[in-house]
């Protein structure tokens, strides 16, 4: 399977990977006006699409309806029938971006040999979606600080979500109590993640996949071990290269729319799956 094509398409879920009034998305008027439910989702995927391009230029707390709206090519009494206000379509974005990032993580997990593979690889995934659309990474990492205590809450159930991973790590000797550390663990990649996006490195994230690899399992086997285990991982399945992002195609403005009211016998790298990704 090659890997590379799978993360462009996973790439191309995320809100933020088109822009809102992407001409394949135009809809047309007249008798051959699609059905009701179809105008209100796509209608609905611009304004995701036109709420991360906007809010990554200007911040949360700069962005208006009216420039989202605008962004979509979508008028503000549909994005009323969508959404209750700025926060709603905000926190519904967030969601449904992070969804798919974790499902892909979840997915690649899933398809390694064994548990450090699994770390090594759900890693690659987030990180290379993540470069591909840095407008949603701007929006889902730095601006979700702007919400407010939702943002916090939206932050705090997706960092939960990522503690899966870790749901069965090896047993820690002295008694050493596993959750705290995972925790600082998780902690440490999503700071690891603020720092490139809110420097502007959001295309170089793919770059800290060894370290961050090194970081998550390093606490849990030793840094030597987890050296070991990783280049195993890396041997059994070279890392894909990643694609540019091609450029947003240029679109004219159409009118606003007015829408329907590495496997051994160690049991440190045993096969785990998250118990639950689900949203």
């Amino acid at each position: 399977m090659d890997l590379d094509a799978v993360h462009g398409a996973e790439a191309l879920l995320l809100p933020g990977a088109r822009t809102g009034r992407d001409p394949a998305r135009s809809i047309k008027r007249g008798p051959s006006r699609l059905p009701p439910g179809v105008v209100a989702a796509t209608q609905r995927e611009r304004l995701l699409d036109g709420l991360v391009h906007t809010v990554a230029e200007h911040g949360y707390q700069r962005a208006t309806v009216s420039d989202i709206c605008r962004a979509a090519g979508v008028t503000r009494p549909v994005f009323y029938e969508l959404f209750s206000g700025k926060e709603d379509a905000f926190l519904a974005t967030h969601r449904h971006g992070t969804g798919v990032v974790i499902r892909r993580m979840a997915a690649a997990f899933a398809a390694a040999p064994n548990w450090c593979a699994g770390i090594h690889d759900a890693l690659r995934a987030m990180l290379d979606l993540l470069a591909r659309v840095p407008a949603f990474a701007t929006m889902a990492v730095i601006e979700v600080e702007s919400v407010g205590p939702a943002g916090r809450r939206e932050r705090e159930q997706l960092l939960t979500r990522f503690r899966a991973f870790f749901a069965e790590v090896p047993p820690l000797p002295g008694g050493v109590e596993v959750q705290p550390l995972v925790d600082a663990v998780v902690g440490g990649v999503y700071s690891t993640l603020y720092r490139c996006v809110d420097a502007g490195r959001t295309g170089e994230l793919p770059s800290e996949l060894p370290m961050l690899s090194l970081f998550c399992l390093a606490p849990f086997l030793g840094p030597e071990e987890a050296a070991r285990r990783l280049a195993a991982a890396q041997d059994l399945v070279p890392a894909p290269a990643l694609a540019p992002v091609p450029a947003p195609v240029p679109a004219s403005e159409p009118a606003l729319e007015a829408g329907p009211s590495v496997a051994d016998d160690d049991p440190s790298c045993t096969r785990i799956d998250p118990p639950s990704t689900e949203q």
